[in-house]
């Protein structure tokens, strides 16, 4: 019998490099799926029945539910760095592999663009870009910002990510940097160039925070209304990688009375948004579409890392990168 795979709510995958298909379509039926973010794990499994390979985006949820509903399903290969949107017990329940892609292969597209929000954030990019389209030249002096050199940097989840953004501020920037991570020791905190401190010391210290961290039960609204009061006051914050680590609700309190004076975020809780979301109404808070990794070199190995989970579990070989490392002693 014919595998079949699907590609669900990916936005990318296969897109611009057509060869990452033409390798899937070697192995079996390949079609594409677009559904609703917030689809039921039932409905989900309908949809998907008779699919033995799930590449999957951020969304939807792969849930305990979907689980319960779905037919046998050998890999469901994460097009990315995050899982939290798979119940990974679940998967291992029902002898589903779970794969994702190493987060060295998104490293430098993700960490370049924490800095390109930040630096459009702190220089006003944006805003001035925006007056010279009207015309308006002659205002370039509401467009003061700041400088990252001399301040202090605060990295929030110290892995491959978050220690590429501290290098490039610390050594391309001449800031201070510290970090909080309380997954490393702090040793390897400092042969990567930061000062371990904890979150309570890093918020009341950093000038500009970086966010990094994966969301787990244990983080998520890390950053919520306690831990913004405890932020210097005219502090600048980069998120690239989940928005639930930030409570919205603390986070606007927190803008509106100058806690925050700007902010660069590329992923926000409930997201896909739209254009009346709160948030975009701040001149200070500039929002792109969890765009991070679309850059066309880590594009490329991401898809390839996912067609080679997909051609490696057909074959009866084990891909990289697996999440329920304890399926693999079943095979």
């Amino acid at each position: 019998m014919e595998t079949k795979i699907a590609i669900v709510n990916s936005s990318s995958f296969g897109n611009i490099f057509s060869e990452h298909i033409e390798r899937l379509e070697a192995l079996g039926e390949v079609k594409r799926f677009t559904l609703p973010k917030d689809v039921g794990g039932k409905e989900l499994a309908e949809h998907l029945q008779g699919y033995g390979i799930i590449i999957a985006s951020v969304t939807a949820w792969y849930n305990e539910e979907f689980f319960e509903y779905k037919d046998k399903t050998l890999l469901i290969s994460r097009h990315g760095i995050g899982y939290n949107n798979i119940d990974v017990a679940a998967a291992t329940q029902k002898g589903t592999l779970v794969t994702k892609v190493s987060s060295l292969i998104e490293r430098e597209a993700v960490a370049e663009n924490a800095v390109a929000l930040l630096m459009t954030v702190m220089r006003k990019v944006r805003e001035a870009s925006f007056k010279a389209k009207a015309g308006k030249w002659a205002e370039r002096a509401k467009f003061v910002g700041n400088e990252i050199k001399g301040k202090t940097v605060g990295v929030i989840g110290f892995g491959n990510i978050g220690s590429r953004v501290g290098e490039i501020l610390k050594n391309g920037f001449n800031a201070e940097l510290i970090a909080y991570d309380p997954g490393l020791p702090t040793e390897q905190i400092k042969e990567k160039g930061a000062t371990p401190v904890s979150l309570e010391e890093l918020l009341g210290t950093a000038d500009i925070i970086s966010l990094n961290a994966c969301i787990t039960q244990d983080n998520y609204h890390l950053l919520s209304a306690r831990e913004f009061a405890l932020l210097k006051k005219h502090v600048f914050i980069v998120n690239t990688a989940r928005g639930e680590l930030m409570d919205e609700t603390a986070l606007r309190a927190a803008l509106d009375n100058g806690t925050v004076a700007g902010i660069g975020l590329d992923v926000i809780e409930g997201e896909p948004i739209t254009e009346t979301h709160p948030l975009l109404a701040y001149e200070n808070v500039v929002i792109t579409p969890h765009t991070s990794a679309y850059t066309y070199e880590c594009l490329y190995g991401m898809g390839d890392k996912v067609v080679t989970d997909v051609e490696r579990v057909l074959a009866g070989k084990v891909p990289e990168d697996v999440i329920n490392t304890e399926l693999l002693a079943r095979r």
